[in-house]
C-alpha cells in the first residue's frame, strides 16, 4: 500500500531500530553476516536498520565509504568484545568466555569471517583486516607470555590462536558450545604443562669445572 492509499493525515509506519551512525553500522555488519559482503547495499541496510534509504546514503556518501566504516566498526566491536585480552593469569583462564562471545555477538563473527574471503578478491580491503588480526596476534601473544611467565614466538602464539578461530568457526557454524568449552580445557591443559616445563627446565648457569 502505498502512503496516498492510506487514510488522510496518517503514514506508513517506519520500524526505528536506531538511525545513528553506530547503529547503521551495526546493521551493515548484520546485512554482511546474512548475505556476505556483496550484498550489502544501501538499500539492504536501511530495511535491516528500520530507516530510509535517503538516511543511508546521508551517512555515507559511497558504498565503499560504508563498507570501509563498517570494517572499522567490526575491528573496534572486536576488540571490545573479544575474550583474549581478559589479563588472565593462569593457564585455567586463558580465552574464559569465548563460548559467550560467540552466542552473544554470532553476527559479529560471522562479519569477519565474510571479510577473510572477500579480502581475497579485494585487496583493497587487506589494510584494515591485517590491523584487526595483527591486534588479535598480539593479544594472544601477550597474554600466552603472562601466563607461561616467558617470550612466546611467533609460531606458538599462531598456533594457539588458529585453534581459538577455529573453534569460533565451528561453533558459529555448528552450535554445539559445549564442545568449545571441552577444546578449551584441552588447550589449557597443554598450556599447564607447557607452564609446568618452562619453570622445571630453567636452565642452570653454574659453572662445574669437572
Amino acid at each position: 500500500m502505498s502512503d496516498d492509499a492510506l487514510p488522510a493525515g496518517t503514514r506508513k509506519p517506519v520500524t526505528h531500530y536506531g538511525s545513528g551512525r553506530g547503529a547503521l553500522l551495526d546493521a551493515a555488519v548484520r546485512v554482511v553476516a546474512r548475505g556476505g559482503l556483496r550484498g550489502l547495499t544501501y538499500r539492504a541496510v536501511a530495511e535491516e536498520a528500520g530507516v530510509t534509504h535517503g538516511l543511508v546514503v546521508h551517512h555515507f556518501g559511497s558504498r565503499d565509504a560504508l563498507i570501509e566504516e563498517a570494517v572499522d566498526h567490526a575491528f573496534r566491536s572486536s576488540l571490545d568484545v573479544s575474550s583474549l585480552d581478559t589479563g588472565a593469569e593462569r593457564p585455567g583462564e586463558f580465552a574464559e568466555g569465548l563460548g559467550g562471545m560467540v552466542d552473544e555477538d554470532p553476527d559479529l563473527q560471522a562479519f569477519q569471517y565474510e571479510l577473510l574471503l572477500e579480502a581475497r578478491r579485494r585487496p583493497d580491503l587487506m589494510p584494515r583486516l591485517r590491523a584487526l588480526y595483527d591486534a588479535y596476534f598480539e593479544t594472544a601473544r601477550r597474554d600466552l607470555a603472562r601466563i607461561l611467565a616467558r617470550p612466546v614466538d611467533r609460531g606458538l602464539s599462531r598456533l594457539v590462536f588458529a585453534a581459538l578461530e577455529g573453534l569460533v568457526l565451528h561453533q558459529l557454524v555448528f552450535g554445539e558450545r559445549e564442545v568449545t568449552e571441552e577444546a578449551l580445557t584441552e588447550l589449557r591443559t597443554l598450556l599447564e604443562r607447557l607452564a609446568d616445563t618452562g619453570t622445571r627446565t630453567t636452565p642452570d648457569t653454574t659453572f662445574d669445572p669437572d
